[in-house]
């Protein structure tokens, strides 16, 4: 049986829970209301140079900081790492003091996934997809 992965709630600001997603695999629940403009968790995880984050372009979980650094949530995330991407997303990514933070763009109700745009740029590999959003793009990249 599958390992159900967990959220780290030193790093909430409300309660959250795992589940599997519509979207894709295991997604974050709000298990509670959520008003908006409001801290709700914050991306941890290995902070490794952007020269390791090169050799790791593989892995799942990377989140380029800035030009230098790069989060690994994959090691030691606060579950963070699980928000699936959307073209309508409720939450939206803020970075203060090389702390980064998802922030709640609107109320997000008890029950509702969470959902981050992932802004990955024309770039990047094409990747499909899947949010179901009226306004979907398409592709997770930006066109």
């Amino acid at each position: 049986m599958a390992r159900v992965p967990k959220i780290d709630p030193k790093f909430c600001c409300f309660r959250l829970r795992t589940g599997r997603s519509k979207i894709h695999g295991w997604g974050v629940y709000a298990d509670q209301d959520i008003p908006p403009n409001r801290k709700v968790i914050e991306y941890t995880g290995e902070k490794i140079s952007a020269r390791e984050g090169k050799r790791r372009r593989n892995t799942l979980y990377l989140f380029v900081l800035n030009d230098r650094w790069i989060i690994d949530g994959g090691v030691g995330g606060s579950g963070a790492e699980l928000i699936n991407h959307s073209c309508a997303p409720n939450l939206v990514t803020r970075i203060l003091k090389e702390h980064i933070l998802y922030m709640s763009l609107r109320p997000i109700r008890k029950g509702e996934e969470l959902t981050i745009d992932y802004n990955y740029d024309d770039t990047d590999d094409t990747m499909r997809c899947r949010c179901g959003a009226l306004n979907c793009r398409g592709t997770i990249n930006i066109k």
